[in-house]
């Protein structure tokens, strides 16, 4: 009888402490959904909408009427297929019946550029809306400087002899890397080789230059002479060429083979309509690209004095019978056998500025490449607002990083199991949790299983030192 009384108290008091320890563990959670079937979760980092990012613009909803909205037309074509019906023809709308709201977000389908690819003249606007004008040039852009929102556009990635507008792409290349007060002495070896005919501002070897000085020369008169100058003082041609194409492949224009800095003809030298806008908007971030490329007239260093320069944009100065825009930031103006008439031009009109790129009119005369972007412009500011945006200036985003190997065997974790990782849920019972996060919390169990070890220990020598003594009892 003693012997099972012993027995009987000792299995209570390991139940007893059994129990105490099941209420210091802390209480169970239901189960994490698992990311794969959870339509809630959504893994952090992923576009949300349009392949090309627009500054300041989240994904959004296709407005009515645009590609990709619900009942609106077909996508376009890819590039190189033809359009439903034919290619547009020169100044032809190509917009939908449906108008697009005034102010409305970009179109996703819009956005990723796959309009600009087409042929002819793409343009969506509202119902009301005048289509943009019926121009000569072969390929022309017009664009919202600031959002890179593309308005309209004609063959944009046409790629065309680029002529000096490729100076847009020198200057945005070159002048963070100069400072402005840079001297050189320039020799006659840095001006051999250039281009027969090309446009000169009047370099004079043996004569010590400042950047500035020089710049002005490339923007002002275009000249051929003070980009050579200027390649030397960063490193040489070919390092100037080649920083020139990474430039641009680091803007996303890659319509764009750089073979000369200057833009003069040259064997697989070509840009687009779209490249030329790309880097002209870039330099309008620069005030000291927007300074020089809006500059009338200057002095220019020559042999033991100055003498007087004027920039050759007739759109700005208004010369030669062409008159001035206004509100024109300038930016650049090129002619070349191969290239043609070639123009970019910025202008700002109240808290707007739009960028215009025209490449080679085909009737009109000298002045054919101002007047048809005068008329850019005008349709530009007017329509603004009241287009949905074909496309967009702005470089692609970056590719995402790629995603993480599992080493261990199993399924791949998911955007919930890495999350839980790295910031373990809260428990429902805060007190107890707490306790078993604290130092020495990973001590209880091991604890309590020895505590009832020891006990069990106890009891088995109770019992054989009971059974001794009833033995001798006996």
């Amino acid at each position: 009888m003693i012997t099972r009384s012993v027995m009987r108290s000792a299995l209570s008091g390991t139940a007893a402490l059994a129990a105490g320890v099941l209420v210091l563990l802390p209480a169970s959670h239901p189960a994490a959904a698992d990311s794969r079937t959870d339509p809630v979760v959504r893994a952090p980092g992923l576009p949300a909408g349009a392949a090309i990012a627009v500054a300041g613009a989240p994904g959004t909803q296709a407005p009515p009427g645009a590609p990709g909205a619900p009942g609106a037309p077909a996508a376009p074509a890819p590039s190189g297929s033809p359009a439903p019906g034919g290619a547009s023809s020169p100044g032809r709308s190509a917009a939908p019946s449906t108008p697009a709201r005034p102010g409305a977000a970009p179109a996703a389908a819009a956005l990723d550029g796959s309009l600009l690819r087409r042929d002819g003249v793409q343009v969506l606007p509202a119902r009301g809306t005048p289509a943009p004008p019926e121009l000569s040039a072969l390929s022309w852009l017009v664009a919202d400087a600031r959002t890179g929102e593309v308005l309209a556009a004609r063959d944009a990635h046409r790629k065309l002899p680029p002529a000096s507008t490729l100076k847009t792409l020198f200057a945005v290349t070159t002048l963070p890397r100069l400072s402005a007060h840079a001297e050189h002495l320039v020799t006659d070896e840095e001006l051999d080789d250039i281009g027969p005919g090309s446009s000169l501002v009047g370099v004079v070897p043996g004569v010590r230059y400042e950047a500035a000085d020089l710049w002005r020369g490339v923007f002002l008169s275009s000249g051929n002479d003070a980009v050579r100058v200027l390649s030397e003082m960063n490193g040489g041609l070919d390092t100037t060429v080649k920083q020139m194409r990474d430039k641009a492949k680091l803007l996303g224009a890659l319509d764009t083979h750089v073979v000369s800095p200057d833009g003069y003809d040259a064997p697989g030298q070509v840009s687009s309509a779209y490249d030329l806008a790309v880097f002209g908007r870039t330099g309008l971030a620069s005030p000291d690209f927007v300074r020089y490329s809006s500059t009338l007239d200057a002095e220019f260093p020559g042999y033991g004095g100055t003498f007087g320069i004027m920039n050759t944009n007739r759109l700005l100065t208004g010369a030669d019978g062409v008159e001035a825009y206004p509100g024109l930031i300038g930016v650049k103006n090129g002619y070349t056998t191969d290239a043609g008439y070639t123009l970019v031009a910025a202008a700002r009109r109240g808290d707007r500025t739009l960028l215009v790129t025209v490449m080679n009119p085909q009737w009109g005369g000298v002045h054919a490449v101002y007047e048809e972007a005068r008329e850019l412009l005008d349709w530009g500011f007017g329509a603004q607002g009241r287009v949905t945006p074909v496309g967009s200036l702005q470089p692609p985003p970056a590719p995402l990083p790629p995603h993480p190997t599992v080493e261990a065997a199993g399924p791949e974790p998911g955007p919930v199991e890495n999350a839980v990782r790295a910031h373990p849920v809260p428990s429902t019972t805060p007190a107890v949790h707490a306790r078993a996060a604290g130092p020495g919390a990973g001590g209880v169990l091991p604890v309590a299983f020895i505590g009832a070890a020891a006990l069990s220990a106890l009891a088995l020598f109770l019992v054989r030192r009971g059974a001794a003594r009833g033995g001798r009892d006996r």
